[in-house]
């Protein structure tokens, strides 16, 4: 019988990881065939990057409520609504014929992310028991990350020269078929069954309105300016709307986010670690790829070979640590995770010195995946740990929405770093842009030096130990 359990839970990783999998796919895939869909619907670079935008913002501004729903309506049954909805968005963006009907397909995409992923990582939790078993899953899952954006920027390019940009939507369609086809057979409904079923709908329209504002703010930044006035009242407005929301939760019978699970060092610690990886990754990544396409004059795929690299790494570095974290404790890895990536980023500015040394390159990107693996891992577990069954939908909408307000923030301001260090810069403009790249590197490490700092104040030894009585079985209902 512990055979056939431990059998069935790996196939539900694989089913959940499957479709994890494809929401961090579509994040990256999609860059390499932007040139191909400007031309062919005669998109003006605006409408083209909006195609970027509005999955972001739609995806970033959910979690945190489809997390809840899942928690109130049932993990599963939410699960597959998302599901059903990526295969439809998929199809339509496919078959897009028109910039406003890509644009608005790629909305519904990026709402079926926020709707599978805190699902599908609350089903993690409460199909893993708490400890070692489900810290070897959380490894998995935290390496999924790195291969997904990586695998997205080699297939996009591949997809799109032998196939055509369509496919970069279409391949969703057979994957997200094959797990509706599975998931009744191996997903076991999970819910709260003694929760009224009621929404806070206040807490909802304002947390969602907070979040799109401020990622909407981020994306925007580099070109209206971090100062400009734009930027700055869509940044007041997400604030006033924030603390609104605190006030609505503080008075809400039901609500959205008990501001008691606030209160755990572990989970704000977690999330912040998480916030400042995905800082660091996606301010690395988008830094370095246009490094080396605008100054070493290197393709998309060859780009992507080279970040191959770190997701191996990435790989070896979470299931690594997942086992590390259960040994020597979470504060431990953790700090190692945060202190390789500070380390690499100041190795890719001297790889930027020394004129694109491949060497120190591939250096640099093995000691990023390691430390990447680490620090999501080690922040996942702390997030989750200790957290009670009927709030796991919820904990994963935090997870998911601070490493996606991370990857946002990390980007934006790499980008906007480059752009003004590399116009304030005196003399020819490729050595100007090489400082601007060296100086978005700079900042790089200062994002991990942040996660560094979160991980030695907030996160404590345990490594995913339930203390007794802190927390019961999964509640498990069959429908």
């Amino acid at each position: 019988m512990t055979d056939r359990r431990v059998a069935r839970r790996r196939q539900v990783l694989g089913l959940l990881a499957t479709a994890f999998f494809m929401t961090i796919l579509d994040g990256t895939i999609l860059f390499a065939a932007l040139p191909s869909i400007k031309e062919d619907l005669g998109l003006a670079e605006a409408e083209s990057q909006w195609t970027v935008t509005a999955y972001a913002l739609a995806f970033s501004g959910l979690l945190l409520f489809c997390g809840r729903a899942a928690d109130l309506l049932g993990r599963r049954r939410v699960f597959l609504v998302g599901v059903v909805l990526r295969v439809a968005s998929s199809l339509l963006c496919g078959l897009a014929w028109s910039g406003e009907v890509l644009i608005a397909a790629r909305t519904l995409q990026g709402v079926s992310a926020a709707v599978i992923a805190p699902a599908a990582l609350s089903m993690v939790m409460t199909s893993f028991p708490e400890g070692p078993e489900r810290n070897r899953a959380l490894g998995i899952w935290g390496g999924l990350g790195g291969v997904g954006a990586t695998t997205g920027l080699l297939l996009g390019g591949v997809i799109t020269d032998e196939l055509g940009w369509p496919w970069v939507f279409l391949l969703n369609v057979p994957v997200g078929i094959g797990v509706l086809i599975l998931a009744p057979l191996l997903l076991r409904e999970s819910r709260d069954p003694g929760r009224v079923r009621a929404f806070d709908t206040a807490g909802a329209v304002t947390v969602t309105a907070a979040l799109v504002l401020l990622v909407y703010a981020i994306v925007t930044a580099p070109e209206a300016g971090w100062v400009s006035g734009r930027t700055a009242g869509l940044l007041l407005s997400a604030a006033a709307l924030a603390a609104l929301f605190v006030l609505v939760e503080s008075r809400s019978a039901v609500p959205l986010v008990p501001l008691r699970i606030l209160r755990s060092p572990s989970l704000v610690g977690g999330n912040l670690v998480i916030l400042s990886a995905g800082m660091a990754v996606d301010g690395v990544l988008i830094t370095l790829t246009s490094y080396v396409q605008h100054v070493l004059g290197w393709t998309a795929i060859q780009f992507g070979l080279l970040a191959a690299v770190m997701t191996v790494a990435s790989v070896a570095g979470a299931l690594v640590s997942q086992r590390l974290a259960t040994g020597i404790g979470l504060r431990h890895v953790a700090t190692a995770g945060t202190v390789l990536l500070g380390a690499a980023c100041m190795l890719l500015i001297w790889a930027v010195y020394d004129g694109g040394s491949l060497g120190v390159m591939l250096i640099a990107l093995l000691i990023f995946g390691a430390g990447m693996g680490a620090a999501f891992v080690c922040s996942q577990i702390a997030a989750l740990t200790g957290v009670a069954e009927r709030e796991a939908g919820l904990a994963a909408g935090f997870v998911d929405t601070s490493f996606a307000i991370g990857t946002a923030l990390g980007l934006a301001v790499c980008s906007s770093v480059a752009l003004t260090h590399a116009q304030a810069a005196d003399g020819p403009a490729l050595p100007a842009l090489t400082e601007g790249y060296q100086a978005a590197f700079g900042v790089a490490v200062v994002f991990a030096v942040l996660g560094l700092a979160a991980a030695l104040t907030l996160l404590g030894r345990a490594a995913g130990s339930a203390r007794p009585g802190q927390r019961g079985t999964p509640t498990l209902t069959r429908e």
